[in-house]
């Protein structure tokens, strides 16, 4: 099913942006997992709509309400269930759009396949509204990994035409990414803000990338094919809204590089075979490598812009001008950094137990 992931975890996604929630459902926890709501509830403010300049205006707590799977503070071996209220909504903003879809959006798309059932308000289960359930799954993931000695972080790499630093590819510096505004450096930040500022001044918006790091990974976490991890995670990476692209380690520069300037030479320290370097972002042939594992995606920018916007009249079948309505982003690549670390630690979580399950089978 579309809105399901996972192999050994089992993750489900539901509701509409303008529902009266969204949810999301995760079994094949293994009972007795500490769970500490009060740092859940952080992660999931750093995405929680409502909260800066360069956000929507959309205001929502974002407090999720466990149904089952959680007792006493433990994981208890049942589905986890946990919903999200929506309690802001203006649906009204969104009256024509099943008429006159969106340039960008899949409001049209939707159309075409669920033939004028589907919910167009917000988007409807297309929303980025999605990604609050998804960052309660990957919250709760992330705490699990964490106490494996396993760390996900992200941050900005690029908004528009300003840039920043990237990590270092063999020892990521994630406790230096601000949780304000997810850089490397300030004066990057500051230099991103502005061209936020300019693009919500001319009714536009503005796209970016995010890179996003794993270490503590070992070596030989993955399959061959199909089941590497590079595949496991672009599974749910292009499961969020508005992502275009997703590069490993030295990525779409390998195709301007030799061999000799996109391999990583091997070494013995101590007694262990190390990479030398890691343009590979930590994997070979689908399998870890032991250095971190890097990659970065590339979100488009925001599709509704109060520029007006050709169209066309699904009803009239004549070519129309649509000037969006409603609250919206003009640059989601903020809030999306924790979504990124979210599905990021779901697919490592994933590996992580079907890898223990097949230990203990042997």
């Amino acid at each position: 099913m579309s809105s399901t992931y996972g192999e050994n975890l089992k993750l489900s996604i539901f509701g509409q942006s303008h529902g009266a929630a969204v949810g999301m459902t995760l079994d094949g926890v293994p009972a007795g997992l500490a769970v500490d709501f009060d740092k859940l509830q952080a992660f999931l403010n750093r995405r929680a709509p409502g909260q800066n300049d360069w956000s929507t205006p959309r205001k929502e707590a974002d407090r999720p309400e466990f149904l089952s799977g959680v007792l006493e503070g433990f994981t208890c071996g049942a589905p986890i269930a946990a919903v999200i209220p929506n309690t802001n909504t203006r649906s009204g903003d969104y009256s024509d759009l099943k008429d006159c879809p969106r340039p960008g959006h899949a409001d049209y798309t939707a159309q075409i396949k669920y033939g004028g059932f589907q919910d167009a308000a917000g988007g409807g289960h297309f929303s980025g509204r999605l990604t609050a359930p998804l960052c309660v799954a990957g919250g709760l993931c992330r705490q699990w990994l964490e106490e494996m000695g396993i760390r996900v972080g992200a941050h900005i790499t690029r908004i528009g035409s300003a840039s920043a630093p990237r990590f270092a590819p063999m020892c990521p510096e994630l406790e230096r990414v601000s949780n304000d505004f997810p850089v490397l450096t300030p004066e990057a930040g500051e230099e991103m803000k502005a061209v936020i500022a300019a693009a919500r001044a001319e009714g536009d918006s503005v796209g970016g990338e995010i890179e996003c790091a794993v270490t503590g990974l070992p070596a030989g976490l993955g399959e061959p094919m199909f089941g590497g991890v590079e595949s496991r995670i672009a599974q749910i990476i292009y499961g969020i809204p508005a992502v275009k692209g997703l590069d490993f380690g030295l990525g779409t520069g390998c195709a301007a590089a030799h061999g000799s300037e996109s391999n990583d030479g091997y070494t013995v320290e101590a007694g262990q075979i190390k990479l030398l370097s890691n343009r590979c972002g930590g994997i070979l042939g689908g399998i870890t490598t032991g250095t971190p594992v890097i990659f970065r995606v590339t979100v488009k920018p925001t599709p509704s812009i109060r520029k007006p916007q050709r169209s066309v009249s699904l009803s009239r079948m004549e070519d129309t001008e649509l000037v969006v309505k409603g609250r919206h982003d003009p640059c989601i690549v903020p809030r999306a950094v924790p979504v990124v670390e979210a599905a990021a630690a779901i697919a490592v979580f994933d590996m992580i137990l079907g890898s223990t399950q097949t230990a203990r089978r042997k």
